[in-house]
């Protein structure tokens, strides 16, 4: 009996993910592709996000898993001193591109938003769009925004929620390529409890705002083609799979853009639900 007692209880402990391994995993496909051409598209976001957080020139504000820039631009713009960072080295060379082309001083720093090489309450600002919500270590990766961020200052986050277009998109993905077990959805951050959860006992506020960015494409197989050629997640489960799994994979992610669609005519226009997060440490 206490054989398989010992044997139940093993059955029944949570699955552990190999958080190194994914993250290996994750910079590799976001480092596939080219990321910046779907990015540069989200550029009203980072400028909305700054508003939001009501910055002020002259503040230190670090980008967390920047992409190609876009909350850096807004905030050079604002007259503030940015650093931009990111695990994806091609990533931060479009960033350092786009501020080259605007004449906007942006410093540029390879890094990991788990483990971020500042030392504590550095920055007035940290913002992350779209970038740290992806990270395997949720709780780590909320610890270190918190820990770089001066007392008083803020943090702006833009999340997609679950049941939002990109939401919806990773949950279709998924169901034709699982991920990790163990593995929590990003998509999480896009909930205020899981923020509650995350940021609640470093904050002294947390707010958050539903909001719609909007895709706007030729036509749903234009949308598909660029996100299959440039975005990193969608570009690896294409290659995954075989001829007969790409084809299924094809026609559910061409269902879901025309269950979002409201365009009314050949091309896509495609609001996708985020959360608008602004936390004061």
């Amino acid at each position: 009996m206490a054989d398989a007692a010992v044997t139940i209880n093993q059955e029944t402990q949570p699955v552990q993910p190999d958080l190194a391994a994914i993250k290996t995993r994750q910079q590799g496909a976001w480092s596939s592709g080219d990321y910046a051409v779907v990015g540069t598209t989200l550029q009203i976001v980072g400028e909305e996000l700054c508003e939001a957080i009501d910055l002020r020139a002259g503040q230190r504000v670090l980008d967390v898993a920047a992409g190609n820039g876009n909350v850096s631009l807004a905030a050079a713009r604002r007259w503030c001193d940015v650093v931009a960072t990111d695990y994806v080295p091609a990533l931060l060379v479009r960033a350092r591109e786009r501020a080259e082309a605007e004449r906007l001083p942006i410093a540029i720093r390879e890094a990991d938003a788990e483990a971020l090489p500042f030392e504590d309450e550095s920055f007035d600002v940290v913002v992350s769009t779209f970038g740290v919500m992806f990270t395997p270590d949720q709780e780590r990766a909320a610890s270190e925004l918190l820990r770089v961020c001066r007392k008083g200052g803020r943090i702006g986050l833009a999340n997609w929620t679950p049941d939002g277009f990109i939401g919806q998109m990773f949950k279709t993905i998924g169901r034709h390529m699982p991920p990790p077990a163990g593995i929590r959805p990003p998509s999480l951050w896009g909930q205020r409890e899981h923020l509650d959860h995350l940021f609640g006992r470093g904050a002294t506020s947390i707010q958050a705002r539903r909001k719609h960015f909007v895709f706007r494409y030729r036509s749903p197989e234009h949308c598909l083609e660029v996100f299959r050629t440039f975005y990193g997640p969608v570009l690896k489960t294409f290659a995954a799979l075989q001829p007969e799994g790409q084809e299924a994979l094809r026609k559910d992610l061409l269902w879901l853009i025309a269950e979002f669609n409201r365009s009314g005519d050949d091309t896509m226009v495609v609001p996708s639900e985020y959360l608008e997060v602004v936390i004061t440490r």
